[in-house]
Parts: structure tokens; C-alpha cells; sequence
């Protein structure tokens, strides 16, 4: 039975009863016509060919309230890949564009981002959706941007219809839509949010009390999903991070500019599966203990910005109260294993929640050292005010590789 409860300060959008799929797609038809929706595709060369990418380009064709398709591709100088990259999304019968993120005329546009002072960041999915906002908005056509990733192995339609309708349907008007699900197959997965976000969160709940960005923060069903749709005037305002702390870094930079009345969350799927990363417990700078230290630095920083002080003392304590906190999730998953009759392995998740909490340390000590480093892009406001031909150039950039 579907939970229904409006639990935290987000309105939470249930799937309920049987899917009326037809009816939606039916109203974003309409919705299109005067809030144009976009779609961004972040992909990388190891998705392209993969089987969930070509299940996702079956069911996007069929998909016809959509304005624009943008598909970004990154982390590859090789021309071939551009080239696969065409040939694959080709198929698509909806005006789509492919912007090369890490091609060498991308590479032109981040030196003059650089003689002002101003950083696109690294080469990864931050850098790859910023741009591909900044290509929206120099087009100010498309009111409404969607965004999934393109490693999605059950994707459907019904995902994107979901994500999109809270923010295109005049009726209930969103500014920002948060897309959750379980991770859950025949075990259950989404280690990160499962073993670090959550216990995390409830640790520092506990030492700082039930603190509005906090409590926002505890409010999401699934925090880390990379599943949102939002009003393109975000696109504009929000900051961007160019490491693993983008799902964290966004909702903070929603949380800053809009009501908390306009932000939502809805169920997207019943169950979503794409690939897993590796834990790299001996090797920081890669796999989840790269991706949780990320994150946990995000939300020091974003602490921090609401006036919170956090000192050595309190992140001895954090830490302290966090490994605790994981121990007793990891028992709670295991009984939720246990009553569904899924496959659990109580010592290697104990192990991860280990390697958690010494990611945890790792990036208490990184903000402790250095509380002023920040991985965001600038805003696109910010790069207009600085360079005012800088969407123009986009624009034109991203004309020539049709």
C-alpha cells in the first residue's frame, strides 16, 4: 500500500492507486504550450551504447511534450565520442542539441571565464548542467528544465512525466521538484544516503537541535537522487558544485532562494536501479568515500552560512554520535531486510558505515583547514555581470557543433 503521509516541511507527492499516465502526459501537452518544458542529459562515453541508455532513448522518443532536448556530453576530449554521441541521440524525433563540455571550443569559452576571475570547475556533471542551463537560458525559450542522469537501467516514462508536472502544471506551481524512489532489488541499495546522509543528519540534529536547514535537509525522502525539475529562473540564480556534493549543494541553494511553500518532492518510480560505485575505502579521492566526504563537507559549509559554528570539539562529538547512529541504521536495515525477505550482509555494511565515519573525519578535518573552500561554478547572473556577451557566446558555440 502507498504511503500517503505529509511528514517534514516538504510537500511530499505520492504514487497512489493505479498509474494514470495517459492523463498527464495529456495535461504536459498543454502545460508545454505556454511554460515550454527542456530536458537535460548529462552523459558521459561509458553510458553511451550502454543498455540503459538505449532503453532510455525507447522510451524518450515516444515522449512529445517536450520543447527541447539538451544532451551534454563530458569527461572525453576524443572527437569520436562526439561523433557516437550524434549518431545515438539521433534517433530522437524532439529538437534536441549536443553540447561537447569538454571539447577543445568549451575549453575557449573556460579561459575567458578565467581572465575574469571566474571557474567552470573540473570536468564532471556540475560543469556538464551548467552549461547546458546557461545554452536554456541564452535561448529563453524553455520556462520550465528537467534533469536525469543516463545510467537509468528501468527508466520510464512515467518518471519524466512526474518529475515535470508539480512545476509545469499551472494548477499546483512548484519552483522546484525533488524526484525520489527505493533503491531496493533484491537487497537494498543507495549506501551513501542509507549509511551517511541519514545518520549524519540525526547526529547533527541531535547536537544542534532541530534547526530549520536542518529539519530541510531531513525532510527528503531521497536526497541524494539526481532526479529534479525546477523554474528556469533557478537555473539562472542557483550555484552549482563541480564535486559529488551537487544533489546536497543544489537543495541548499534552493533553500536560500525560494519559499520552502514552492519546493516539493514526488515519487517517480517504485524502484530505480542504475550503476553502483565502488565504496574505495582505502583511497579517498575516489568511489563513495570520495562522494561522502563531499557531501558531509557541503553541509558544513552550508551550516556555517546559517551562522552555525563548528568547532574541533563538536566534530570530535559529531563523529562520535554519527558512528553510533550508523550502527543502529544498519540494524533497522537489516530488519527491514529481514521482514521482506531481502538478502542483507550485516558485516560488510557495518564495514561501510567504518569507512563513513572516517570519510567524516576526512572532511571535518578538510573544512576545519580550509572553512573559505567552495566548489561551486558561479551563477549565471554572475557570469552575465562579469562577461555580458558570455550567453551570446554560448549560444554560438553551441550552433556550431549542429
Amino acid at each position: 500500500m502507498a504511503d500517503f503521509c505529509q511528514t517534514g516541511v516538504v510537500p511530499t507527492f505520492h504514487r497512489l492507486g493505479k498509474l494514470k499516465l495517459e492523463r498527464m502526459e495529456d495535461n504536459l501537452r498543454q502545460f508545454n504550450r505556454h511554460r515550454p518544458i527542456a530536458l537535460v542529459l548529462p552523459v558521459t562515453p561509458a553510458e553511451l551504447g550502454s543498455p540503459a541508455l538505449n532503453g532510455i532513448l525507447s522510451q524518450l522518443k515516444d515522449i512529445d511534450y517536450l520543447h527541447e532536448i539538451v544532451i551534454v556530453l563530458g569527461r572525453t576530449d576524443k572527437k569520436e565520442d562526439l561523433h557516437r554521441t550524434k549518431e545515438m541521440f539521433s534517433i530522437l524525433p524532439q529538437k534536441h542539441c549536443i553540447i561537447w563540455a569538454s571539447g577543445p571550443e568549451a575549453e575557449e569559452l573556460y579561459r575567458v571565464l578565467e581572465e575574469e576571475g571566474l571557474s567552470a570547475g573540473d570536468d564532471g556533471k556540475g560543469r556538464s548542467v551548467w552549461l547546458a542551463y546557461g545554452y536554456i537560458l541564452s535561448r529563453d525559450e524553455s520556462k520550465i528544465i528537467a534533469l536525469h542522469d543516463c545510467d537509468i537501467v528501468n527508466y520510464s516514462r512515467e518518471l519524466l512525466a512526474r518529475l515535470c508536472y508539480p512545476i509545469a502544471s499551472p494548477r499546483i506551481e512548484y519552483a522546484f521538484c525533488k524526484g525520489y524512489y527505493a533503491r531496493v532489488t533484491d537487497r537494498l541499495h543507495g549506501r551513501v544516503t542509507r549509511l551517511f546522509y541519514f545518520p549524519l543528519v540525526t547526529s547533527l540534529i541531535r547536537i544542534y537541535g532541530h534547526l530549520p536547514f536542518l529539519t530541510y535537509l531531513e525532510s527528503f525522502r531521497y536526497p541524494l537522487a539526481g532526479e529534479f525539475c525546477m523554474i528556469s529562473e533557478l537555473a539562472r540564480i542557483n550555484r552549482i558544485p563541480a564535486d559529488w556534493g551537487i544533489e546536497v549543494e543544489t537543495l541548499a541553494e534552493v533553500y536560500r532562494n525560494y519559499s520552502l511553500r514552492r519546493i516539493c518532492q514526488t515519487e517517480i518510480l517504485e524502484t530505480y536501479e542504475h550503476k553502483h560505485q565502488p565504496l574505495s575505502a582505502e583511497d579517498p579521492s575516489t568511489g563513495l568515500m570520495k562522494m561522502s566526504i563531499d557531501i558531509a563537507r557541503a553541509i558544513f559549509r552550508n551550516l556555517a552560512m546559517e551562522g552555525i559554528v563548528m568547532s574541533e570539539s563538536t566534530l570530535r562529538t559529531l563523529i562520535v554520535n554519527y558512528q553510533r547512529t550508523a550502527k543502529d541504521y544498519v540494524k533497522r536495515y537489516q530488519d527491514e531486510s529481514e521482514i521482506n525477505g531481502l538478502l542483507f550482509d550485516f558485516h560488510k555494511e557495518s564495514l561501510m558505515a567504518e569507512a563513513f565515519t572516517k570519510a567524516l573525519q576526512i572532511a571535518g578535518e578538510k573544512f576545519l583547514e580550509d572553512p573559505l573552500y567552495s566548489p561551486h561554478i558561479p551563477n549565471w547572473n554572475r557570469v552575465v555581470a562579469a562577461i555580458p556577451d558570455f550567453l551570446d557566446r554560448l549560444l554560438s558555440f553551441v550552433e556550431r557543433q549542429r
